[in-house]
């Protein structure tokens, strides 16, 4: 992998781990973000209000901010 792609990839996997779908967002696909940023704004509303899973609900939403930086960092790589 190139030098420049592979900062571009992490700097994906970065955004999309704080805000998921930005990093998708970043590398193009727009759709494909705006739909990874729903998903992350309804399940953090369900595990903080709805459900109230409280530290489990944490690990939930962590888990769903890895797997979208992976996701993201899988279409820039």
């Amino acid at each position: 992998m190139e030098e420049n792609n592979m900062a571009n990839a992490i700097l994906g996997a970065v955004l999309s781990f704080l805000i998921p779908g930005l990093g998708q967002a970043y590398a193009g696909d727009i759709k494909k973000g705006a739909i990874f940023f729903a998903i992350a704004l309804v399940l953090s509303i369900l595990v903080t209000y709805v459900i109230n899973l409280g530290n489990i609900g944490m690990i939930i939403s962590l888990a769903y901010g890895v797997y979208a930086a992976y996701d993201a960092y899988k279409m820039i790589e």
